[in-house]
C-alpha cells in the first residue's frame, strides 16, 4: 500500500512537472498532456520493464493513467506567471526525483533484485521520466548536464537498500531517503552544484 501511495504521488508530482514545461514552451492542451503523462509514467514504464513486470503497472492500474492526466489538467488551468515556472518546475521536479527513486528502489528489493542493482534501478526510475520530457520538449536532459542530477537520486536509493539489508523496514526509512534526496537536490541548484566538466585544450 506504501509503495502504491509513493508511485501515485510521485507521478502526479512529475506530471506538474512536464505540464510545466509544456506551458513554458507554449504547447497546447494535447502537448501539455502529451507532456505530464511521459514525465510521469517514464520511470515507472523503464523500472516494471527492467525487472520483467508485465503489463507494467501503469497498463494495468486505471491510477496510474488518470494522476497524470489530472495533474496535466490542473497546471493547464492553474498555471502560475510564466516568470515564476522554471522555479517551480526545479521543486516539483527534485519531489518527483526523491519519490520515484524511493519506489524504483522499493519495488526492486520486493522483486529480489541485489542492493547494487535496487539502487540503479531506483535511481533510472527517478531519472527516466525527465529524460523522455526533456527530449520531447527539445531540451539537453538534466541527467546529461552538469547539473548535479542523479547523484541525489542514488543516495536516495542507496539510504532505502541500505536500510533493507540491516533489516530496517520501518516508514521513516523511505520518508527520510525521500527527504535526503529532495534536498540535496534543491541545495545543488540553489547553489549551482556541477559535475566535473572534461578541461579545454
Amino acid at each position: 500500500m506504501l509503495l502504491a501511495v509513493l508511485d501515485l504521488v510521485g507521478i502526479f508530482v512529475f506530471g506538474i512537472t512536464g505540464a510545466l514545461v509544456g506551458v513554458r514552451k507554449n504547447l497546447d492542451v494535447f502537448g501539455i498532456q502529451v507532456l505530464a503523462l511521459v514525465t510521469g509514467l517514464g520511470g515507472g514504464f523503464l523500472r516494471d520493464v527492467l525487472i520483467g513486470v508485465t503489463p507494467p503497472a501503469a497498463l494495468e492500474d486505471w491510477r496510474y493513467l488518470a494522476v497524470p492526466v489530472a495533474a496535466g489538467l490542473l497546471t493547464f488551468f492553474l498555471h502560475p506567471r510564466i516568470g515564476r515556472v522554471e522555479r517551480l518546475v526545479n521543486i516539483f521536479d527534485a519531489a518527483g526525483l526523491a519519490l520515484f527513486c524511493v519506489t524504483g528502489a522499493l519495488k526492486a528489493i520486493d522483486y529480489g533484485l541485489s542492493p547494487l542493482s535496487a539502487a540503479l534501478l531506483g535511481t533510472i526510475s527517478g531519472i527516466g521520466g525527465g529524460v523522455v520530457r526533456d527530449v520531447l520538449s527539445g531540451r539537453v536532459p538534466v541527467v546529461l548536464r552538469s547539473e548535479i542530477y542523479a547523484t541525489p537520486a542514488f543516495l536516495g536509493a542507496g539510504i532505502v537498500v541500505l536500510a533493507s539489508a540491516l533489516g530496517y523496514h520501518a516508514l521513516w526509512v523511505p520518508i527520510s531517503a525521500a527527504v535526503v534526496c529532495f534536498l540535496i537536490r534543491l541545495v545543488a541548484i540553489r547553489r549551482g552544484w556541477n559535475a566535473p566538466l572534461p578541461r579545454n585544450p
